[in-house]
């Protein structure tokens, strides 16, 4: 297992991230300690998780991965042997901090008091924004964004009001270095220029669904990650598992998160049927199992440096490690690039 540098930072982080979003609903607390147990055994040094999770959301679960994963290290008592990431919520959902829930330091500071509570840490190596305050295009929304309704000059005083909340927690030791998630270019670059103006905390990182469905962090983020060394740690690679074809014409396999309530599922359309049905076709093509070709491509991107997997069952995640083994051809590249073309944004 590969280790690469997170953002500018001295942290070197596995190439694989193990994701956590499913712990508290399609898996018990003994699935992700063996999770977390199995993965640690294969190299990888770096968990994400979010108060949030586990997904899809709810009242009755919110923040219970969290405790589970807390749990597992008061247990195992290897804490310094972890990465740690969780994430700050953004608005819209009423059963976080009775609906008060927004990117500012009144709820920054609950939010990181809290998690430390759940995770039973003393501090966390990363934190991130899970979403903005403001309008934005992720999650299935980009056909329809409209960034003219927002201000500007209120988003970039409120970028700077929680960086400075986000320095305060630094230099108390509760939070080692500060990431972005579901950002855009615009949001990246104003968060670095303030940083270099008023000496603030750097952004190290940015979480973003890529995948071979989902390509939309190409060009403009592309550019600017690798350029200002703000790491990429993207989210879904495996477009939801749908990569594997499990959803193709409508199919609903028992345990699956899509036979959950759902709030927007975007992901399911014809075109994205026609898109993955053509990934599965280049996978056979070159004797490959399509999810580790999916996953071995987006390793295989400069701006990437880590894809977070995640996995309702152990085959799922075995199956996912062993991606890193997988060198994809030039021809295998050329094919794939063929399909995006045909296919640049399916959903």
């Amino acid at each position: 297992m590969q280790k690469r540098r997170l953002g500018r930072t001295d942290l070197f982080v596995s190439e694989l991230c193990l994701g956590t979003m499913t712990w508290g609903s399609q898996n018990t607390q003994d699935d992700a300690f063996e999770q977390m147990d199995y993965a640690l055994t294969q190299g990888i040094n770096f968990f994400d998780t979010a108060e949030l999770y586990p997904v899809p959301p709810a009242a009755e679960t919110y923040a219970s991965t969290e405790e589970m994963i807390g749990a597992w290290l008061h247990e195992r008592k290897c804490r310094n042997d972890i990465i740690l990431a969780t994430k700050i919520a953004g608005p819209g959902l009423p059963w976080i901090r009775n609906g008060t829930a927004r990117l500012d330091r009144t709820n920054v500071i609950a939010a990181v008091e809290a998690s430390l509570k759940r995770l039973k840490t003393s501090y966390i190596d990363l934190y991130q924004l899970h979403w903005p305050n403001r309008p934005h295009y992720h999650f299935g929304q980009h056909w329809a964004f409209n960034p003219s309704s927002v201000d500007p000059k209120a988003e970039i005083d409120s970028f700077h009001e929680v960086l400075e909340t986000l320095h305060d927690l630094i230099r108390l030791g509760k939070i080692r270095h500060i990431g972005l998630s579901n950002e855009s270019a615009w949001g990246v670059m104003r968060h670095l220029r303030l940083s270099d103006e008023k000496r603030l905390p750097r952004i190290v990182s940015i979480q973003n669904e890529y995948n071979l469905t989902c390509r939309l962090f190409e060009p403009d983020l592309s550019e600017v990650s690798l350029h200002e060394q703000v790491s990429l740690l993207a989210y879904s690679p495996l477009s939801t598992g749908a990569i594997s074809g499990k959803y193709l014409n409508g199919a609903l396999p028992e345990g699956s998160r899509r036979t959950l309530p759902q709030r927007n599922v975007h992901r399911a359309n014809p075109m994205t049927d026609m898109a993955i049905t053509a990934y599965i076709n280049v996978a056979r093509k070159h004797h490959l199992d399509v999810c580790q070709m999916a996953l071995a491509f987006v390793l295989s991107r400069p701006f990437v440096t880590s894809a977070i997997i995640g996995a309702t069952r152990m085959e799922q995640l075995k199956s996912n490690i062993g991606a890193v083994k997988v060198q994809l051809s030039a021809e295998t590249l050329r094919d794939i690039e063929a399909v995006h073309r045909q296919f640049p944004v399916p959903y």
